[in-house]
């Protein structure tokens, strides 16, 4: 029973503090670096700051949606002789392309080869002559302060990226998938600033983030989640990723949730990769700072917390029915109640009824559920970077 007993303890331990303890460690290391290192109020001489940037688009077959898109980037708020723009539309079989050519201001990139986005971001990067990019994804609409706000993270040069926010779309006729998405990035969101302010960022996200044009590094083309191992390869080499809550990209949720386990399974299968090519920031003696980041926001939930899970409930079995204390007893039902709260959420998501009660214990199974399959596809070596969109909901 001891041994049963630690396994036990060690489980939720990881599992505390992967989803809760970091939070609450990182904000009150916040908080003692804010009482030893003042911050001004912003950036030295970010208001003058407003030097050359490119916005760079990766477009696949979104004709139903690219008007949207051109119309968002012509509205952005930043002196348009300074804002050069390029929509990549690579393998696009659709009319994206042909509404894009309409747009002179527009630098068009097409070739009929469909090799996946990060194929058509490095490509894209070669036609780049400003010192800082913006990558944004097609289906996403930006607010219009978004430029402004991350480049003047740039005038500090310790700066070598900005990572914006994500928000998804909600509305009283969502599906159910856009519950339990949309409290995951207000956490993740959450998480990203104390990240930010105690010292970098561990990753970005896709839909809207930025790097130096000279710390772009082509990345192959196999690797699936090339927005977070770029961003960390700029952290590898001494730069840190700022977070900007005031530039966000805007979409809506996953239209069933069906299409968010896609999308789930896609990303874990691509961390694993990530871990493989990041290995280095395991090495906690040579990024102390950076190490404790990865290893509590990321590492922990893609690896140790899945597992832990099986190990919390297999363990409290044992110790439960063994009557060795009612602490296991009580902790069982509490379990119980959770994966049964769990089930109903999943029964009630397939059939898109919304009870956003029920959505965060499901969504909690949903997300450590998709790592193992995920963790199988990455074994398997069955993930393509081509894969298949996807469905969100229509942007009323």
């Amino acid at each position: 029973m001891t041994l049963v007993k630690i396994l036990f303890w060690i489980s939720l331990f990881i599992i505390f503090y992967s989803y809760i303890g970091y939070g609450m460690v990182l904000f009150v290391l916040v908080k003692i670096k804010g009482l030893f290192f003042s911050r001004p109020p912003d950036l030295p001489g970010s208001e003058a700051f407003e030097p050359e940037v490119t916005l760079v688009v990766s477009a696949f077959n979104e004709e139903d949606f690219i008007e949207k898109k051109i119309e968002n980037t012509f509205a952005l708020d930043y002196d348009p002789s300074k804002l050069k723009i390029i929509f990549i539309t690579d393998g696009s079989e659709d009319r994206t392309a042909e509404i894009i050519g309409r747009y002179s201001r527009i630098q068009l990139l097409h070739q009929p080869q469909r090799r996946g986005k990060v194929a058509a971001m490095n490509r894209a990067v070669t036609f780049v002559q400003t010192p800082y990019i913006i990558f944004s994804d097609a289906n996403t609409l930006l607010n219009t302060a978004c430029v402004r706000q991350i480049v003047r993270h740039y005038s500090d040069p310790r700066v070598g990226g900005v990572a914006g926010e994500k928000k998804v779309i909600s509305s009283a006729d969502d599906k159910a998938a856009g519950a339990g998405e949309g409290l995951y990035w207000k956490y993740e969101s959450f998480l990203k600033k104390l990240d930010s302010d105690f010292y970098s960022v561990v990753g970005a996200a896709g839909e809207l983030f930025s790097v130096r044009r000279d710390l772009f590094e082509e990345t192959a083309e196999n690797i699936v989640i090339e927005d977070f191992v770029q961003s960390l390869k700029i952290c590898i080499r001494g730069y840190i990723i700022r977070y900007e809550p005031n530039a966000y990209a805007m979409e809506t949720s996953s239209a069933s949730i069906k299409e968010e386990e896609k999308r789930k399974i896609r990303i874990s299968a691509g961390a694993f990769q990530a871990m493989v090519i990041l290995k280095d920031l395991f090495n906690i003696f040579r990024f102390p700072v950076l190490s404790f980041q990865f290893i509590s926001h990321r590492i922990l939930r893609w690896t140790l917390c899945p597992l832990g899970l099986v190990v919390l409930l297999l363990t409290n079995i044992i110790l439960a029915f063994a009557g060795t204390d009612w602490f296991y007893r009580l902790f069982l039902a509490g379990q119980s109640v959770f994966y049964i709260c769990a089930l109903f959420g999943m029964s009630y998501a397939n059939r898109n009824i919304k009870l956003k009660v029920l959505f965060i214990p499901y969504y909690f199974l949903f997300m450590n559920i998709s790592v193992f399959l995920g963790f199988n596809r990455f074994l398997k070596k069955q993930q393509s970077v081509l894969w298949e969109k996807t469905a969100r909901q229509k942007l009323v």
